[in-house]
């Protein structure tokens, strides 16, 4: 937090953001490459790229961007995440959709997902793409609640398609199955190109995710324009 000198508790902390005149929080997913949801400058930038994921305040100009460490003894190792709050750039965030824009998208990453999975024959991968599907599916069938209440009913189907994507997009890389294994790939060359094909497709999900997300902030700074 700003002139803080030791951390705070996470209560605590958004009191003071809303304090300060916090309105609400934005989520950033960047990855090297594609700075998604960041605004600058290039120290929190940096940052953000570094952990993978950061928060905007929108209202105040800070980000928040998360550091994991470990400690404990061996068998007995537990996680503690502290928060970093930088100066972030008053500006809209980057390469974030709509929900309209995000839905249409998606419809065409399912489908490209979809033939590229059946291309490279990754439904023939074998018992490990098999089972990861199947937990997807089961996943998918008990109406878990991917939202807080309060959001529009298109960021959840928004959320829920991106998911569904990303799953697909798993089982194409081997996600689950034992090391070295990509799916049905038996070469170097297959692997990239499985890798190259679902570029456009994962970056889709990503966006999708990341507009769901911040829907809720989004129509109440329309509310209140």
């Amino acid at each position: 937090m700003p002139g803080e000198t030791a951390p705070v508790g996470l209560t605590l902390a958004l009191g003071r953001l809303r304090a300060l005149g916090a309105k609400g929080l934005r989520v950033a997913l960047p990855i090297a490459g594609h700075p998604l949801g960041l605004s600058g400058p290039p120290e929190f930038n940096a940052r953000a790229l570094d952990a993978g994921e950061a928060v905007i305040v929108t209202g105040v100009a800070l980000g928040l961007v998360p550091e994991v460490f470990q400690a404990g003894p061996e068998g007995d190792v537990h996680s503690e995440v502290v928060w970093r709050s930088v100066p972030v750039r008053e500006a809209p965030p980057a390469d974030v959709p709509s929900l309209g824009e995000a839905e249409r998208e998606l419809a065409e990453a399912l489908r490209e997902a979809t033939e590229v999975l059946s291309r490279l024959n990754v439904a023939g991968a074998g018992p490990a793409a098999q089972a990861a599907l199947e937990a997807y599916r089961a996943r998918a069938g008990r109406g878990r609640e991917v939202l807080a209440p309060g959001y529009p009913p298109r960021a959840l189907r928004v959320l829920e398609l991106a998911q569904r994507v990303g799953a697909l997009i798993e089982i194409a890389h081997g996600a689950g199955a034992g090391a070295g294994e990509h799916g049905a790939a038996v070469s170097a060359s297959e692997i990239a190109a499985r890798a190259e094909a679902l570029r456009p497709v994962e970056r889709t999900a990503r966006r999708a995710q990341v507009a769901a997300y911040n829907a809720y902030v989004e129509e109440l700074e329309r509310g209140g324009s």
